[in-house]
C-alpha cells in the first residue's frame, strides 16, 4: 500500500487521513479536538502548542504500519490565523483566529493610514476586515509591544504545521492571499500594506512558494515526535477553503463549493483575478495556480448549535422540528451574529430573533429560521458572483451542515442552483492529500499527472445526491430573503 497524508487543522478539531492513491480509497483516518478561548470583546484564540498536541494525538491513533506507508504530506489549515514566532520559532502569544473580531479598531487604523478602503482594495484586492491577518499583527503591536518587538516570523496555522514538520518557514499564494498583506494580482507580499503596520513586518513574512512545490521534508525531530517517516516531502499546503476546492474538484470554472461549518463559505475557481468593489467577495488566490473568489460568513452552523443546546435536541431532532415549519418560518427571522460578522461587515454584531408574534412563536419556526439564516448569508455571496458575471452551473455542498437534507434543500432553493453533495467527505483533508500527490509528481514520481485538474478528476468523488431547486420554493424564499434583508438593513446601524 502507498499513501499520501492529508492534514486538516480546523477551528474545532484536527483531522488526518491516509489516502491509498493506487486503490483510490481512504486507508485510515483520525481526529482530535482543539479547545477555543472566547471572550466577550470578540477575542477568539488558541494556543500553538494545542496544534502540536492534536497532531501527535491524531498520528498516534493511526496504525503504525499505515504510518510507514506515507510518501508525502499536504496540510490544510483554518485561514487568517496569526501565529507569531520569535527568532527560535517559539510562539510569542496565542493564535488569533479567523473568527476573532477584537481587531476592528486596527482595521480602521490601517485603512485610514492607507488613504481609505478603496486604496486597500486597489493594493491588496480586498478590504481590511477583522477576520484577516494584517489587523491581528497591528493588534499585537498595539496591545503586546514586547511580543511584537521579538516578532521574527508571521505564520498562518497551516504554515505553522508545515514548520512543525519541516523546520522551515514558507507560505503559498492561496492562504497568503487571505492575510490582507498580499497583492493578489502580482502574487507577492505587499510592501505597502506591511509598511502601514510597521517597517519590520515585511521581513517577518515567510518565503512564498508555488502550490505544487514542497515546503521541505519531514525532519528527524518531527519524525520522532509524530511517528512518521523522515525525509518525505511536505507539500506547500493551503487554507482550508483552498484545499476544500481541491477536494471537491473546484479547480475549473463552472462550479461553486459551499461549506457549511462553524463559518460558511462560498467560492469558485477563476483563471483571472475577480475583484469585488463592494468587498463582499474576497479576491483570494487558489492553491492550484488560479484565483478563488470567496464569500465568508463567521456564523453558519453556530446558530443551529446554540439553539440545539438551548432546546436540548440532537441534530436529527432539530432538523425534524424545523421541517414542520413552512418556508420563511411564518415571519420569524434570525440574524445569527453570535460571533460578530465579516459579511456583512459587522464585527460588533449581535444575534437576534425578529418578527415574533403570539401566533408564530414556536420551536419549529425558530429552528427553521436558524437553518435559513445560514443560507441567507450565503446568498449575499451568490448575488456577488452573479453581479461579477461568474456563471455557475452547480453548487458542491460540504461541511457538517451538508449532511442535513433540509439544509441541502434550502441551499438549492435560496441560491437557485442544483446542489450536489459529494459522497467522499473530509474535503479539506482530501484536498491536502491530493496536493501531496501533486507535489510527488513534481518531485519525479512517475505515473502521476502533473496537472492538478487531472488529479482531481481521477481522485475526487463528485458523485452524490443532486438536489434541484423547486419553482414554488424558489419564489417563497425570494420573499423570505427580502424580509431577512429588511431586518438586516434596519438593525445593522446598531452594530457599526
Amino acid at each position: 500500500m502507498k499513501t499520501v497524508c492529508g492534514i486538516d487543522l480546523g477551528t474545532q478539531s484536527c483531522k488526518v487521513v491516509l489516502y491509498d492513491y493506487e486503490a483510490k480509497k481512504i486507508a485510515a483516518s483520525s481526529q482530535a479536538a482543539i479547545e477555543l478561548i472566547a471572550e466577550n470583546d470578540g477575542t477568539r484564540e488558541q494556543k500553538a502548542q494545542w496544534y502540536e498536541e492534536a497532531l501527535k494525538s491524531c498520528f498516534a491513533a493511526l496504525p503504525e504500519d499505515s504510518r510507514k506507508t506515507i510518501a508525502a504530506i499536504g496540510v490544510s489549515g483554518q485561514q487568517h490565523g496569526f501565529v507569531p514566532l520569535d527568532e527560535k520559532g517559539k510562539p510569542l502569544y496565542n493564535v488569533k483566529l479567523w473568527c476573532d473580531t477584537s481587531t476592528a479598531a486596527e482595521c480602521e487604523e490601517i485603512t485610514k493610514a492607507a488613504g481609505g478602503e478603496n486604496q486597500i482594495i486597489a493594493r491588496a484586492g480586498l478590504p481590511m476586515r477583522p477576520g484577516y491577518t494584517a489587523p491581528k499583527v497591528m493588534w499585537l503591536k498595539n496591545h503586546k509591544p514586547e511580543a511584537f518587538k521579538a516578532l521574527r516570523h508571521i505564520l498562518l496555522p497551516h504554515d505553522y504545521v508545515n514548520f512543525l514538520l519541516t523546520g522551515t518557514c514558507t507560505a503559498e499564494y492561496g492562504d497568503a492571499s487571505g492575510t490582507a498583506l498580499f497583492d493578489i494580482r502580482k502574487r507577492e507580499w505587499s510592501v505597502f500594506i506591511a509598511g502601514l503596520i510597521d517597517k519590520t513586518v515585511i521581513d517577518c513574512l515567510p518565503k512564498l512558494i508555488k502550490s505544487e512545490e514542497s515546503a521541505g521534508t519531514v525532519s528527524a525531530e518531527a519524525a520522532a515526535a509524530f511517528g512518521i517517516p523522515a525525509g518525505i516531502p511536505v507539500a506547500s499546503g493551503g487554507g482550508d477553503n483552498m484545499m476544500g476546492a481541491v477536494g471537491t474538484g473546484t479547480v475549473k470554472d463552472g462550479f461553486l463549493t459551499m461549506s457549511l461549518g462553524t463559518s460558511g463559505t462560498l467560492y469558485g475557481y477563476s483563471d483571472a483575478p475577480v475583484i469585488d468593489p463592494s468587498g463582499d467577495l474576497a479576491a483570494f488566490c487558489s492553491s492550484t495556480g488560479g484565483w478563488l473568489p470567496l464569500l465568508c460568513t463567521m456564523n453558519c452552523t453556530v446558530a443551529t448549535e446554540e439553539f440545539r443546546g438551548l432546546f436540548g435536541m440532537d441534530v436529527k431532532a432539530f432538523d425534524d422540528v424545523a421541517a414542520k415549519a413552512p418556508v420563511g418560518a411564518e415571519g420569524i427571522v434570525l440574524l445569527p451574529f453570535f460571533n460578530g460578522e465579516r459579511t456583512p461587515n459587522l464585527p460588533n454584531g449581535r444575534a437576534s430573533v425578529n418578527g415574533i408574534t403570539a401566533a408564530n412563536f414556536k420551536k419549529e419556526n425558530i429552528a427553521r429560521a436558524a437553518l435559513e439564516s445560514a443560507i441567507f448569508g450565503m446568498r449575499i455571496g451568490m448575488e456577488g458572483f452573479n453581479k461579477l458575471g461568474f456563471k455557475a452551473k452547480e453548487i458542491r455542498l460540504i461541511g457538517g451542515g451538508a449532511k442535513s437534507p433540509l439544509w441541502q434543500n434550502i441551499a438549492a432553493n435560496v441560491c437557485k442552483l442544483p446542489v450536489r453533495v459529494p459522497s467522499g467527505g473530509e474535503a479539506a483533508a482530501m484536498g491536502g492529500a491530493i496536493q501531496a500527490l501533486w507535489c510527488l509528481a513534481h518531485n519525479g514520481l512517475s505515473g502521476i499527472s502533473k496537472a492538478i485538474g487531472d488529479l482531481c478528476d481521477e481522485h475526487v468523488v463528485t458523485e452524490g445526491a443532486l438536489i434541484e431547486p423547486e419553482n414554488v420554493a424558489v419564489v417563497a424564499y425570494d420573499t423570505a430573503y427580502s424580509v431577512y434583508s429588511g431586518y438586516l438593513g434596519a438593525l445593522s446601524p446598531l452594530y457599526k
